[in-house]
């Protein structure tokens, strides 16, 4: 019986197992084809996108696509919403409104609100749920919605070499400079110098770079030991695997 019994239980699996295997098999190159790359753009016609950039799919709210600039190799993650303008359809004259460098990477979640200009530089890295804006609520009147008041609005540049962290807001009128670190968490407004490390809500200089004296304050970890150049993938995981071994009581 107890023979019969596993076999008549594997029988019973099989089927929801090859429809597990064919769910994640069509997942998968619904994903493939849904993506946006300048070769296979779908519906989105961008102002400019970059060889070798990806949008994943699905993709978030996208609108007006042809004031959006992508650079090449950027990677925009799954739900990521890009708008330039207020909402879709309106004519927002010669000139791009949202523009991204070459390398940029948008977490997944993110959100990039371009009312007026916001540009993100070469190789800035977000992480998920980041959220840029250039547009902000008023409340000036106190017996007006919040909501039907006229918003502010002011440009949003990011530098290069930036790393934005999981759920920051980068808030209108921001300007960050080259290479600045932004913290998990962090609300960010007005000018951040280059090199600099920001963390808290509002956002405040938590570390900065001194060319004579290096990171102040002094960073509390050592720098991480580049990869010698010549070093294949297959050496790495011997190496690795070896750690493993070591560690093995």
């Amino acid at each position: 019986m107890p023979k019969n019994r596993n076999t008549f239980s594997f029988l019973a699996r099989w089927p929801r197992s090859a429809a597990s295997r064919a769910v994640h098999l069509g997942w998968s190159w619904v994903q493939r084809a849904g993506a946006v790359t300048a070769e296979h753009p779908g519906r989105l016609r961008f102002g400019a996108i970059g060889a070798g950039t990806r949008l994943a799919f699905p993709q978030g709210t996208v609108f007006g696509e042809p004031w959006i600039e992508l650079g090449a190799h950027c990677i925009i993650g799954e739900q990521v919403t890009l708008t330039a303008g207020m909402m879709p359809d309106l004519d927002l004259g010669p000139d791009p409104i949202l523009t991204l460098g070459d390398g940029v990477v948008l977490g997944r979640g993110s959100h990039v609100i371009a009312d007026t200009t916001v540009s993100i530089g070469s190789d800035t890295y977000c992480g998920p749920y980041v959220y840029i804006t250039s547009t902000n609520h008023s409340y000036d009147d106190p017996h007006e919605p919040v909501g039907k008041q006229w918003p502010r609005m002011e440009p949003v540049a990011i530098g290069p070499g930036c790393w934005i962290g999981t759920g920051a807001v980068i808030l209108p009128g921001a300007r960050l400079g080259r290479n600045v670190v932004v913290a998990a968490g962090a609300v960010v407004r007005g000018e951040v110098p280059d090199h600099a490390v920001v963390a808290g809500a509002p956002a405040r200089v938590v570390r900065s770079w001194d060319p004579e004296k290096g990171w102040q304050p002094p960073l509390r970890t050592p720098a991480p030991v580049p990869i010698p150049e010549g070093v294949t993938p297959e050496q790495l995981l011997a190496l690795a695997e070896l750690d493993e071994v070591r560690e093995t009581p």
